[in-house]
């Protein structure tokens, strides 16, 4: 069960909406050596991390090409069938966002223009883990491509026989990305941040991952490298009402909270009633997760909040800023449109966000903790 709080006060709803935290100072104290090993010993020190750390031994730190033909033999048809539609669509949305250059004569005789060119060299960091994201290699690298970057490399966690996850390598040869290093953690982020006798050093690193990646990434970006921004746990806010599917946006909390222990989910509702019952099939669907487990802790953090009226939902959700915001409410295009801050909104009961995380077109790497307000 998730907790249920009715009408909170602006001091009480601060603490329930309190994203879960960590100990930064502890962090870069595990990070800052694993930097320094890297910086100073290259290669090498590589080697001796992935061992330490992943307790995999590394004869090669890059995937060679008959690793990507073995990956290919080891994914699925229908699940080939599934990422090539979702590459589709991502290229086709964000072919669109290309911007033309821009040239006015501001006053007579003053020619100004303006153009985009890419950034030549980066990084991009596939988190592995428990649920590798093939899904992000779309969201990086296409991108990445179409802007025209002259070096594009891939980082991702092996497992112990040194592998990487064949989806996700099937996902890397589909964009066209051939350079795939098999490093995970802030040693990855070091050798890409740094550049190694074989990892070229890269201008701008892009990516999720855990705390101790998003500590590396933001130390390194202190003087050596430019990050897309600071990552924290993943969230989603719901927003519902008396005219919402109880099932529906039970699995939308569902889908966020399993994505890993320190997962936020918040639920807002005009309904006391529709808050229950949502309560309920949360309960009755959780049974039949995998990730059982992971989901109830992350509930653990979470939050009911029943208010008024729409207008307070509103001032809670641009308060919040959340990362992926679903509107399953009444006239939700209507509401949508007022929404300031927020990663990505999914407009209607219809459109669940697992849609924009694989398959949709629009990108799953946004603003957490908050960032919303300002990326």
């Amino acid at each position: 069960m998730i907790a249920i709080y009715e009408n909170p006060s602006a001091e009480k709803l601060k603490e329930i909406l309190q994203r879960p935290s960590y100990n930064f100072s502890k962090i870069e104290k595990v990070v800052e050596p694993i930097l320094d090993k890297v910086k100073r010993g290259g290669d090498k020190a590589l080697k001796k991390l992935a061992l330490e750390y992943d307790h995999v031994e590394l004869e090669d730190l890059w995937v060679s090409e008959s690793e990507f033909d073995t990956a290919d033999s080891h994914v699925p048809d229908t699940l080939k069938e599934a990422i090539q539609m979702a590459y589709s669509n991502v290229k086709k949305f964000h072919e669109a966002q290309h911007q033309d250059k821009l040239v006015m004569e501001v006053m007579p005789g003053v020619v100004c223009s303006r153009r985009s060119v890419p950034i030549q060299k980066v990084g991009l960091y596939v988190p592995g883990g428990s649920a590798p994201l093939f899904s992000t290699v779309l969201m990086l690298a296409v991108p990445a491509i179409l802007a025209g970057c002259q070096e594009v490399i891939i980082s991702s966690p092996t497992n112990r026989l040194g592998e990487i996850n064949p989806v996700v390598l099937y996902a890397a040869n589909l964009v066209g990305v051939k350079r795939v290093l098999k490093l995970g953690g802030a040693q990855a982020i070091a050798a890409m941040g740094y550049g190694t006798q074989t990892v070229p050093k890269v201008d701008k690193i892009f990516g999720p991952g855990n705390q101790y990646v998003t500590v590396a990434k933001q130390m390194l970006a202190k003087q050596d490298v430019a990050i897309d921004m600071p990552a924290g746990p993943s969230e989603v806010l719901v927003a519902v009402d008396k005219h919402s599917n109880a099932a529906y946006a039970a699995s939308d909390l569902l889908a966020q909270a399993e994505h890993g222990p320190d997962s936020q989910v918040v639920l807002v509702s005009t309904s006391k009633k529709k808050a229950a019952e949502i309560n309920e099939e949360v309960v009755k669907q959780l049974e039949k997760l995998s990730r059982k487990k992971i989901a109830e802790k992350a509930l653990g953090l979470s939050a009911m909040i029943v208010v008024e009226d729409k207008k307070e939902m509103l001032q809670i959700i641009n308060d919040y800023g959340p990362e992926h915001l679903i509107i399953s409410t009444e006239k939700a295009e209507k509401l949508a449109e007022k929404v300031v801050n927020a990663g990505s909104v999914f407009v209607g009961e219809f459109t669940p966000e697992s849609a924009g995380d694989y398959a949709s077109g629009t990108n799953h790497t946004l603003p957490t903790n908050g960032w919303a307000k300002s990326f």
